[in-house]
């Protein structure tokens, strides 16, 4: 009886450690790559998305907005030198290739969560609608990752978000 809880166990503890494939999801010719979001500290009214959006079609799109039912706002936003200094300025869109891919990451691109409802909790997921010039909107489930997080677990296949429902509209 001991050497089989201790068998299982070690089974449980080599699947914990064992690397996972990272949350993908797909529609139509898009294949949006592990949409996440930092944590939140209670006080903080803001958090930012990031996520990898593949256009496998041949016709350039844009992303040009987003909606989320846990912020009172959500922007697209970039980091714009200003002098000496990168400031983080909204931007009208995010170019999406034919056959390319639009990166948004800590320090570049990405989604602006602003007037949170509520924190954004590590191991939850968030809603997100991304609108697109052409492709219409898409909806995606976010995963939100620790608040120091930097998106490598996607490169490294440390998280497995499974495949989350995307629906086009």
């Amino acid at each position: 009886m001991i050497k089989t809880t201790i068998t299982a166990l070690a089974l449980l503890a080599t699947l914990a450690a064992t690397p996972a494939t990272g949350h993908e999801e797909k529609t139509g010719s898009f294949t949006i790559s592990h949409p996440w979001a930092r944590a939140t500290a209670s006080s903080q009214t803001a958090g930012a998305v990031f996520m990898e959006i593949h256009n496998h079609g041949d016709t350039d799109d844009r992303l040009v907005g987003a909606a989320s039912p846990d912020a009172e706002r959500v922007e697209i936003h970039g980091h714009l030198r200003d002098g000496d200094v990168m400031r983080m300025r909204r931007v009208d869109g995010i170019e999406v290739p034919a056959g390319g891919t639009a990166v948004l990451a800590p320090g570049g691109f990405h989604v602006m969560l602003m007037g949170l409802k509520s924190p954004l909790f590590e191991d939850t997921l968030t809603e997100l609608t991304l609108t697109f010039e052409k492709a219409g909107d898409i909806e995606i489930e976010v995963v939100v990752e620790a608040a120091g997080a930097t998106g490598a677990s996607s490169a490294t296949g440390k998280m497995d978000h499974g495949s989350g429902p995307m629906k086009s509209r």
